[in-house]
């Protein structure tokens, strides 16, 4: 694949050295910020290398949650989001407001988030999960319904794991994702018969049946980069080709017609991150009162144990 060149490179480098600033990039960013970003990966693993970081600024090319999210864990730290105008709709189809109505409902039933989601929500919410350990964090609860917020998609696949527990869904979903038509990946599959499905959880669960591969955006890359296969079709944000096609040269990656671009990452871009370094602003800040219950949350599922 043709390099990426990103003249503010050098500048950007310079800037984050003297605001000693660790940049953090989520794989559906645009290809120019993968190359200036000090690491890229999905958004709790970013949320977590920020509270490795020794780094005294966190500057998050990503949407509103993850800054959120760094935020929780590193309260220390001046968070940065690179586009203050970069959020998630799938997030924002639970407000706090509602889930607290439906837990007045559901007295006893534990509540299982999505860490994409905001903070409030989280703090509402028993335990968290990410899309690669949300089988695991369900089968961990030990009652028998449980309600999981917001992703739909995401719970069913994770209840097919665990049928004995009723799951209660929250009419969530993903617009990127749940946007895939069958019928083109039916057609996809005919045109590339060698090739294997690669998929994300989030799409609808008769996309998930045509799939080989169901991962977070981080297993896809590691699964497609240990298979033998040499042609894949991937089915998540388009963003994840960039490091694909860096990492496997030798290997060819097909997308689907429907356009599999979330608007919102792509708000970010390299002139935010010059800014961003140059101002320390927009800074995300979660209130205690907020951050403490968000926390544990988080905390309970980073301590149960991978499947």
């Amino acid at each position: 694949m043709s390099e990426v060149i990103v003249p503010e490179k050098e500048q950007i480098a310079r800037l984050a050295k003297d605001r000693d600033a660790v940049i953090l990039a989520h794989y559906y960013c645009i290809p120019e910020i993968h190359e200036v970003a000090h690491f890229v990966g999905d958004s709790l693993g970013l949320s977590q290398e920020a509270a490795r970081s020794p780094a005294k600024v966190i500057v998050f090319c990503g949407v509103h949650f993850m800054a959120e999210t760094a935020s929780i864990l590193c309260p220390e730290k001046t968070v940065l989001l690179a586009n203050a105008e970069a959020g998630c709709p799938m997030a924002d189809m639970v407000e706090p407001e509602a889930l607290e109505k439906r837990k007045a409902e559901l007295p006893g039933v534990p509540v299982l988030t999505y860490v994409n989601s905001s903070a409030r929500v989280k703090a509402l919410s028993d335990i968290c999960c990410t899309s690669a350990n949300a089988v695991a964090v369900l089968k961990s609860l030990p009652p028998e319904r449980i309600l999981m917020t917001p992703d739909r998609n995401l719970a069913v696949y994770a209840q097919s794991f665990v049928p004995q527990k009723e799951v209660l869904l929250w009419p969530g979903f993903c617009p990127t994702h749940h946007r895939l038509n069958l019928d083109e990946i039916l057609e996809l599959k005919k045109q590339h018969p060698k090739a294997l499905v690669a998929a994300h959880p989030e799409c609808q669960p008769k996309i998930l049946e045509q799939a080989d591969i169901i991962s977070s955006t981080s297993g896809i890359i590691a699964s497609c980069g240990k298979s033998e296969a040499r042609e894949f079709i991937i089915l998540t944000e388009c963003g994840v080709l960039h490091p694909l096609k860096k990492q496997n040269p030798g290997k060819t990656f097909y997308e689907p017609r429907t356009p599999m671009v979330c608007p919102n990452m792509k708000k970010n871009t390299v002139q935010d991150i010059v800014k961003a370094l140059e101002t320390l602003t927009p800074v995300i800040k979660v209130p205690e009162e907020i951050r403490i219950p968000a926390l544990a949350a988080v905390e309970r599922m980073m301590a149960v144990p991978r499947d």
